[in-house]
């Protein structure tokens, strides 16, 4: 493995892009005045976040995390964020074993 300055500088980079993102987050929350639709938008980022994180990887990798992903969509609707979790893993996991 060789050491590229380029990509340490990229991921350095990064780094710092997103620590300062989460926290200008943190200074700039008692500082907005969010209200109606505005802070129904915000209220949104989260779940958009992980969706558009756990759908492509849930999509393309084959048809037992697909069918788990959409069990744990379902499970999550109806019951807490621990129960869901747990429903997610034992859920790929059957499905891997059933699958082949």
């Amino acid at each position: 493995m060789s050491f590229d300055p380029h990509t340490v500088a990229a991921i350095l980079t990064m780094a710092l892009v997103t620590y300062a993102t989460r926290v200008a987050g943190i200074f700039l929350d008692g500082r907005l005045a969010l209200t109606g639709r505005t802070k129904a938008a915000f209220d949104a980022i989260p779940a958009a976040v992980l969706v558009s994180v756990i759908a492509p990887v849930a999509l393309a990798t084959g048809p037992a995390e697909t069918i788990a992903a959409g069990v744990t969509v379902v499970s999550a609707t109806r019951m807490p964020l621990l129960v869901t979790i747990v429903v997610g893993v034992v859920s790929v996991v059957l499905l891997r074993m059933m699958m082949g």
